[in-house]
């Protein structure tokens, strides 16, 4: 088969599609004939040496697909040869074949495209996973998402306005803070030109977000921290903004806030099937019935991956960029 070949840690240059083997699945996994794959900023990460696929995962980048399968191993029953699915990879997606464990594969939700839906797993997981099973936000809580532009952001207004949530976004642009209210975002700001912590204490009547989700890290957690509610959960998933911070127990401990950092792809396997569970249980119905849609910017052939990352380093985009492969 022909995968996406990171030659050398580096910039775009370093990617080019190469005939690499065929992968094999084991007897808990399915093959799956890629369709289409979602570019996650993980995997521009990955590209600069920054970010390793874990132990047994593929070298190549891409941590969701979405294809049909062509092969099962002898435990697998729940899925079957022929079936349109898309799949939470630990690494790969970036080829036009992955073998993955048959427990993080889920059917394209109904109403969706193959290629549609490869934009759903990676976002839906990791949203799932952090706002809902650890954050457990509840209706008639306020949902703050750093970032609510990209795809995790997309999906989390979404998701948030559809269990009940207020949710309020930061974005950089006019364009892209209209689009997120048009997603459903209550309050959509400006980090460049406004102060996010103001904006969502005046926003709240005081009070604060009961749940953040924060992709920059260092440089916005004492801010996060000042921006909660007492009893607040801030999830960090991503360290754009530096990895070292400094947090003000103090405050922690008079307004009970707590503090949680994850990521999703090193999970075990066991952990992640749990995620994808509950994402099909979860969101998949809303996806059917159209209150929860992808959201594709772009779609960029295989063979050009080096281009779908530079879109993303230029940070114009909404929603998602996508890998169509050229079978």
């Amino acid at each position: 088969m022909r995968a996406v070949v990171v030659s050398q840690p580096g910039g775009p240059e370093v990617l080019s599609l190469q005939d690499v083997p065929d992968p094999v699945p084991d007897a808990d996994e399915v093959l799956i004939a890629i369709t289409a794959a979602g570019v996650n900023r993980a995997d521009l990460m990955q590209r600069q040496g920054l970010y390793p696929p874990p132990p047994g995962a593929p070298p190549y980048p891409g941590l969701e697909c979405a294809g049909q399968v062509t092969a099962v191993g002898a435990h697998v029953t729940a899925v079957r040869p022929g079936d349109d699915v898309c799949a939470l990879l630990a690494g790969g997606g970036y080829a036009e074949q992955v073998a993955v464990p048959a427990v993080q594969v889920l059917p394209v939700p109904a109403g969706l495209t193959v290629a549609e839906a490869a934009a759903l797993p990676e976002v839906a997981c990791t949203v799932y996973a952090n706002v809902f099973m650890t954050a457990r936000l509840a209706p008639g809580e306020t949902l703050l998402v750093h970032g609510g532009a990209s795809g995790i952001g997309t999906m989390a207004i979404q998701l948030g306005r559809a269990y009940g949530a207020r949710v309020a976004c930061t974005a950089g642009s006019e364009a892209r803070l209209r689009r997120c209210r048009e997603l459903g975002a209550d309050l959509a700001i400006d980090y460049a030109s406004e102060d996010f912590v103001a904006a969502v204490r005046d926003f709240t009547g005081g009070r604060g977000a009961d749940v953040i989700l924060d992709i920059m890290g260092a440089a916005y957690l004492r801010r996060n921290v000042e921006a909660l509610a007492t009893g607040g959960r801030l999830v960090v998933i991503g360290l754009q903004g530096g990895a070292v911070g400094e947090l003000d127990l103090g405050r922690m401990l008079r307004n009970r806030l707590t503090v949680h950092a994850a990521s999703l792809r090193a999970r075990p396997v066991t952990e992640k099937a749990a995620v994808v569970a509950g994402v099909q249980e979860g969101v998949w119905p809303l996806v059917a019935s159209g209150q929860v849609r992808p959201v594709i910017d772009t779609v960029v052939p295989l063979a050009e991956a080096a281009r779908a990352h530079q879109l993303m380093e230029a940070g114009g985009h909404v929603g998602k960029i996508i890998l169509a492969a050229d079978r």
